[in-house]
């Protein structure tokens, strides 16, 4: 773990008392000041959405016997802030909870990881005023989306549903919920001890780079630091070619020329190390084994989508291959319960635009690479 400053992961350790020595007792503000705090903060959705964090707990809090669900689970494998987060600092996260919940007069907490062991043991060392639960979700990819996990809470079944409802309006077994990233309700925590303006002179976010960057890992950065820096800070050329937002993110070249905070998505970034067509075609296969295969863009769509790039990375693609690809590309998008084929789309559209030298050659059987 190698980091440029310390908010987050101040003290790095699961232990309750050096949490508390480090950050201070956690200030409990009134929820309708403790509202206002995090308008002024300008917080936002760390867990791709970006959405103002203010707005959601508003929302939520309008509601009737509202829940707070803390979403750790973290389904995309080219990201590993969330996971570094619960080992290192769970009691940043526990604090946003106890926060979230206030703020939005809930008497119940969900934690939602994909293995919650170590977060059961955090929550058992604090006292609570409310009902607080870890709970195991399946280790699929779809399943931390928000629908899926509000379904899975209710029913028991990890796949998205149709959002006739939002959770704030109607969330798990029909009551108003709060769903938040932890590094969300982490930073929340920052908000309220520290804060709206200095927050916002200090704010930091968590990145994750992997790939072939030499010294990959989780990284804390300024919030508005460029992408070039984030690469550097892996030992890696800020002129790399990235994976940028996750796995249903896009290639970008010259990757240093953006600015990290404003690519949508997960904050991960995969270096690429090979043959872009072949990381695409691998990556996309997993995309379409991880569908909840229960819409059409998703059971038929993502596998075509797949078999025709793993057939363009192998050269032993028709010469219609990749036109056919697009018309696919066209069709897919915004057809499915959640937003998972939109992001392979997302993905292949962008190997297509970024790898079209090495489609050609894959064509005539020989490689960049």
């Amino acid at each position: 773990m190698i980091t440029t400053t310390r908010r987050l992961l101040a003290a790095p350790t699961p232990d309750l008392a050096a949490h508390t020595a480090v950050h201070g007792a956690l200030p409990r503000p009134h929820p309708a000041e403790l509202l206002d705090l995090v308008d002024r903060s300008g917080l936002r959705g760390r867990g791709g959405g970006g959405f103002p964090t203010g707005r959601k707990l508003r929302a939520v809090a309008a509601g009737r016997a509202p829940v707070v669900v803390a979403n750790g689970c973290e389904g995309d494998p080219a990201s590993a802030k969330d996971k570094a987060l619960l080992a290192i600092a769970p009691h940043l996260v526990l604090d946003g909870v106890e926060l979230a919940a206030h703020a939005v007069g809930a008497a119940e907490a969900i934690l939602c990881a994909h293995d919650g062991t170590a977060l059961r043991a955090a929550v058992a060392a604090r006292s609570w005023s409310i009902d607080v639960s870890v709970v195991d979700i399946p280790g699929r990819y779809v399943s931390s989306e928000e629908s899926a996990l509000v379904n899975f809470l209710t029913t028991g079944d990890a796949r998205p549903t149709v959002k006739v409802f939002r959770p704030a309006e109607r969330g798990v077994r029909g009551r108003p919920t709060l769903v938040d990233n932890v590094e969300t309700l982490a930073q929340l925590a920052l908000v309220a001890r520290r804060g709206p303006d200095a927050f916002r002179r200090d704010e930091t976010r968590l990145v994750t780079v992997g790939g072939a960057a030499p010294h990959g890992g989780v990284f804390e950065t300024p919030v508005d630091l460029g992408l070039g820096e984030v690469l550097r800070l892996a030992g890696t050329d800020p002129d790399a070619t990235v994976l940028a937002g996750g796995l249903g993110g896009e290639w970008l070249t010259r990757a240093g020329h953006h600015r990290a905070s404003s690519i949508p998505g997960v904050a991960a970034f995969h270096v690429l190390g090979g043959c872009g067509l072949r990381e695409t075609s691998e990556v996309l296969a997993h995309l379409a084994a991880e569908s909840a295969r229960q819409c059409g863009p998703c059971m038929f769509g993502l596998p075509a989508i797949a078999a025709d790039f793993a057939a363009l990375a192998a050269g032993a693609a028709p010469a219609d291959t990749a036109a056919r690809l697009r018309r696919r590309l066209g069709v897919v998008p915004g057809r499915g319960a959640c937003a998972h084929p939109d992001g392979a789309v997302r993905l292949a559209a962008s190997a297509l635009r970024v790898f079209a030298d090495d489609v050609t050659a894959h064509a005539h059987g020989g490689c960049l690479a």
